[in-house]
């Protein structure tokens, strides 16, 4: 029974997949006619941005404290204590600050869209938006994919100084480096295009959180069951499209450098 499962749930998988790529592709075009609903965009932009706003901050701030941890010892003891600050800018920037944003927007935000649209298709209310003559893509899922583009990078902004802050505390109480040695590195790495890179993956990101977790709520069947497991594999989806598309993204953007 077991060995006949796996491939019924991987061709399920797949053909949802499927499902959330052309979505995908009907947002864009609807994106490109105008048709956004104001109002669904402006409530959806609050539950996403100041409702992960505290999380994404504690996480960043003792990411930033590990991260400052791990590499001081070994940089000191090379003789490049200066070049911590650099190193850990760069690496909030490029890396660390959108990808602790995004993974949990998808495991907070992502899961919430995959339950509310997937309750909302097995109790037929997607149906009766039809009868009303409304685009579920209009009215569900293209507010939930401008809110995540938009404010994830801010997150990401946010979540980079709260980083930068936590690893400028740990470096001056634990190893003895200066606040001004530890930001003058920092100045001295970053380039303005490290910090644009990283607000582009994260407008990506958003919009795959979105499309993946709405996606996943319209092909729902199965009742309550059905919901719980569409809320879990749009979550799992989601965080390895991140993966994926970071290493692509990664690639195009610094292979010049390799």
């Amino acid at each position: 029974m077991k060995q006949s499962a796996n491939p019924s749930s991987l061709g399920r998988w797949s053909r949802r997949l499927l499902a959330a790529i052309l979505l995908g592709g009907q947002v864009l075009v609807h994106l490109l006619m105008g048709r956004i609903h104001r109002r669904n965009t402006q409530e959806q932009m609050q539950v996403v941005g100041p409702g992960s706003l505290m999380i994404v901050l504690i996480t960043a701030a003792f990411i930033g404290m590990v991260f400052t941890i791990q590499v001081s010892r070994e940089f000191i003891r090379l003789g490049a204590g200066s070049a911590i600050g650099g190193v850990l800018a760069i690496a909030l920037s490029r890396e660390l600050a959108p990808l602790i944003s995004a993974i949990i927007l998808a495991g907070r935000v992502g899961s919430g869209f995959a339950a509310e649209i997937g309750t909302m298709q097995v109790t037929e209310q997607i149906d009766a938006l039809y009868m009303l003559k409304t685009d579920p893509i209009d009215y569900l899922v293209i507010p939930r994919v401008i809110a995540c583009s938009v404010m994830l990078p801010i997150l990401s902004i946010l979540s980079f100084l709260t980083g930068m802050t936590g690893g400028v505390l740990v470096a001056g109480a634990l190893f003895g480096i200066s606040r001004r040695i530890f930001l003058d590195s920092a100045r001295n790495f970053l380039v303005p295009w490290d910090i644009t890179s990283g607000l582009i993956k994260c407008i990506v990101f958003g919009a795959l959180i979105a499309i993946i977790g709405s996606s996943w709520g319209l092909t729902t069947t199965g009742g309550a069951k059905g919901v719980g497991q569409s809320t879990t594999t749009a979550v799992v989806t989601a965080l390895l499209a991140i993966f994926i598309s970071n290493f692509f993204m990664s690639w195009l953007m610094f292979r010049v450098l390799g």
